[in-house]
Parts: structure tokens; C-alpha cells; sequence
């Protein structure tokens, strides 16, 4: 594998893991660490495994072979030192924004009014202080991924998860919720995996990106630092010289994998 990186110490640890459904073998013999404090960004073709590797982390798939160790300790079930934002929105539509954020609290035991007392100024760190009594059905798509992301951070977890949060936004919206999640990152710096198709939205936010080949029997088969000066505005540094740079370098690696899966589909 292609390593471009120095590792801080490890946050996450994955150890020779592969994940088999029946006979498909969708990752293989995956090693992997992300460092305390570094986001991490995985991107790969379609069905090579990323969002396998994420739930194995994640706790929510058991390994068929391997070990994956988060903040020093195996991963043998739900990890509860980790937070997960899902593609798909997670809001309970009976819900308003402001009881929404609080559920992440209320799940892991906090009573409900301290938990909504805990909410409230989440509600004004993504800029929706004015929503707080809006029900799922009456924020725009852009206001529900705040929300989801509030629900998860409020929990404080040491480890954030992401699978292609922001996918579903228009490209407008996508570069806010973009921006708002590094100001938010910035606060604390947690170890962070995210996982997106899109290499600008990888190499905007990242400190390294991951590079995935073609399934089946995936496996990272490059590793490349970024080292485009924070903070960032995601929109301006596509427009410089050393992400065009870093983007063609990384292409050049990942564009023959995308190929191998077309060729697969066809």
C-alpha cells in the first residue's frame, strides 16, 4: 500500500480484517489505524467495503476475521465510544428538532428535562436556535443533517463515524454543512472516519485520505496526507493549486479502481 503519512498515535486499530456474506468476501485482510485526533477519509468505488468497515468499527458487524480495537480496547459489540451519522437521516418524525438532539442523551440515560437543557445551546452551535420547535417534516434537508449532527455530538463521543452524511444535499448546502462540521471538528479535534464517493469532499476535509480498491475481497491500497493548511473553507481550497495537485495524485490511483468496478457491472 501507498503510504504518503506520519500516524499519530492510534485511535482505531484494525488488525488483518475480512467480512464475509456467505461466500462474497466484501473486505480482506484490512489493516488500518486512525490516529487520536485525525480525520480520516475513505473513498473507494461503489461495493468495495467502505461502509462494511465502518459498521465493523462501529461494533454493529462482527468481523469474520481480524481485530479492531477502538481507543485501546477491542470492539466486541455496539462501540459506545463512538458516534455514527448515517446517510440517511435518523430523526424520530414525532419529535421536534430541540427533543431530537436530546434523544442522544435521553438513549444513553439522561433524564429527558436535563437532557433538553443540554440541547438548547447545541440548537445555537448549528444554527438553530430559532427551530427548536419544528417537527423533521418542517425543516429543509440542510436543518435535519444539523440536527442529526447535533444529536450525535452532543453525546460527546471520542470517535465519529460517517457514512456519506451529506450526499443527499445540493451542492450549496453540502459545502455548509461541510464548513460547519470542520468548525465543529476544530473545537476538540475527535478521531474521525468519514466515508464519501466524492474525492473534493474527501481531500477538503481530511487529514489523510484512504484509497479502497475494487471489491470483491477490498483492501486500502493507498494512503495519502493532506496537507492543505486548516482551518479551510471547503468551496475556496478546491480552487488552489496544491488541491489540484493532491487531487491528481490521488485520482490517478483511484481511477483505475473505479474502472475495475465498472467493468464488473457490465
Amino acid at each position: 500500500m501507498v503510504e504518503t503519512s506520519v500516524r499519530a498515535k492510534a485511535a482505531v486499530e484494525v488488525r488483518g480484517l475480512t467480512v464475509r456474506f456467505g461466500s462474497y468476501t466484501a473486505v480482506e485482510g484490512v489493516d488500518l489505524e486512525v490516529g487520536e485526533g485525525e480525520f480520516l477519509a475513505l473513498v473507494g468505488p461503489t461495493g468495495c467495503g467502505k461502509s462494511t468497515l465502518l459498521n465493523v468499527v462501529a461494533g454493529l458487524l462482527p468481523p469474520s476475521a481480524g481485530e479492531v480495537y477502538a481507543l485501546g480496547e477491542p470492539v466486541g459489540g455496539p462501540n459506545r465510544k463512538a458516534g455514527y451519522l448515517f446517510q440517511q437521516d435518523a430523526l424520530l418524525p414525532w419529535k421536534t428538532a430541540l427533543d431530537n438532539i436530546a434523544m442522544g442523551l435521553v438513549f444513553r440515560g439522561v433524564p429527558l428535562r436535563e437532557a433538553r437543557n443540554q440541547a438548547r445551546p447545541w440548537l445555537e452551535r448549528v444554527g438553530l436556535a430559532r427551530f427548536g420547535d419544528r417537527y423533521p417534516h418542517q425543516l429543509s434537508g440542510g436543518m435535519k443533517k444539523r440536527v442529526g449532527l447535533a444529536q450525535v455530538l452532543i453525546t460527546n463521543p471520542r470517535l465519529l463515524l460517517m457514512d456519506e452524511p451529506f450526499s443527499a444535499l445540493d451542492v450549496q448546502t453540502r459545502h455548509l454543512m461541510e464548513n460547519l462540521l470542520l468548525e465543529l471538528w476544530q473545537e476538540d479535534r475527535k478521531s474521525v472516519i468519514f466515508i464519501t464517493h466524492d474525492l473534493e469532499e474527501a481531500i477538503a476535509l481530511a487529514d489523510r485520505v484512504v484509497v479502497l480498491s475494487a471489491g470483491p475481497a477490498s483492501r486500502p491500497i493507498g494512503s495519502f496526507a493532506i496537507p492543505l493548511r486548516r482551518p479551510r473553507d471547503v468551496a475556496e481550497v478546491r480552487l488552489t493549486e496544491e488541491f489540484l495537485g493532491i487531487h491528481q495524485e490521488i485520482w490517478s490511483l483511484l481511477r483505475g479502481e473505479v474502472q475495475k468496478s465498472y467493468a464488473q457491472q457490465g
